[in-house]
């Protein structure tokens, strides 16, 4: 696992001497793995320092979930902040049934990138994995009509702070595996939809796909850093 997460660090430089990162914890097995890692000894990596942030998304009226990070995140001595919202039943609400995941991103986003600039925060780093991004091009391929997904490092407020995702040459079933071993905490996802969105929808297709061909997600990875925009469609009036 560390390796892999160094190996990322290094190759996209990730991380500088004296980042102040802020960790997005969630409470699922991704964000603990990532908060762990980082917390640990690494070789390759230089000096910073980080404060895990959750946004509680207010879908649990009697805040178990937060309630239960809070405890962890006290009881190992983190620095963090977490916060109680209604983001998730303002999203799911009547006048926004058509894209509740979209609404329900931003503010938690908008609210994130807040937080880090009230605490002098460089850099956010997320638990997207390899998984996440495979996903997310397929995602953005069949419903979004572009061809893109998440990036290493990512540079937003005009280079005043960029996003890194460590996790990102780590497998699902990997990450998925070190929590048990780690036996973390993890808070149950409470959203409506959590269970029929579309990434949901990729996930279960590329499963299905592997069982015929096993390096199904492996060849996705890989095609993403060997593109040939020569044979690529050129830009063409809409239909």
């Amino acid at each position: 696992m560390k390796k892999w997460l160094e190996k990322a660090v290094i190759d996209y430089g990730m991380i500088e001497e004296g980042d102040k990162l802020l960790v997005g914890l969630s409470g699922g097995a991704d964000s603990y793995a990532l908060l762990d890692l980082l917390d640990s000894p690494m070789v390759f990596t230089p000096d910073f320092s980080f404060i895990a942030v959750n946004i509680d998304m207010g879908f649990d009226a009697s805040y178990k979930a937060f309630n239960s990070l809070e405890k962890y995140l006290s009881e190992n001595n983190y620095r963090y902040v977490l916060e109680k919202t209604e983001i998730g039943p303002l999203a799911h609400s009547s006048f926004n049934k058509k894209n509740p995941c979209f609404l329900c991103s931003r503010l938690r986003r908008k609210r994130i990138f807040e937080i880090a600039a009230e605490h002098g925060c460089n850099k956010i780093a997320f638990a997207h994995h390899r998984d996440d991004v495979i996903e997310t091009l397929l995602i953005n391929i069949f419903f979004g009509r572009e061809i893109s997904t998440m990036v290493p490092r990512q540079s937003i407020f005009s280079g005043k702070m960029h996003i890194i995702r460590p996790l990102i040459y780590l497998r699902e079933e990997l990450v998925k595996k070190y929590c048990q071993e780690r036996q973390f905490p993890i808070v149950e996802n409470k959203c409506p939809t959590s269970k029929t969105s579309k990434r949901i929808y990729v996930k279960t297709l590329l499963d299905n796909l592997s069982k015929d061909h096993k390096k199904i997600r492996d060849n996705i990875f890989q095609a993403m850093s060997h593109v040939k925009p020569d044979y690529l469609l050129p830009l063409s009036k809409k239909m």
